[in-house]
């Protein structure tokens, strides 16, 4: 499968604004005084903290799909010569 230069770019991009919302998210999260009680962290923390590390890994992968393509893009494509 080959993607176009514009589908790989805008991978590319999912995966770091997906890193970037979602590690902000957490650093606020942290923050927020509902994530700890008594030095424990709660479910609220936990949850999110969840639902960060899953979108990262998401958001790794097709960003890792974008570089492929944007890389796989600037090699030549071999052409078979006849005899």
């Amino acid at each position: 499968m080959t993607l176009t230069r514009g589908k790989s770019v805008f991978l590319l991009l999912f995966g770091v604004w997906s890193w970037f919302i979602w590690v902000t998210l957490v650093i606020n999260v942290a923050q927020d005084p509902r994530a700890f009680t008594a030095g424990s962290a709660t479910a609220f923390f936990y949850v999110h903290l969840t639902l960060a590390i899953i979108s990262v890994a998401f958001g790794t992968v097709i960003g890792w799909f974008g570089l492929r393509g944007l890389l796989g893009a600037r090699r030549p494509t071999e052409v078979a010569h006849p005899g």
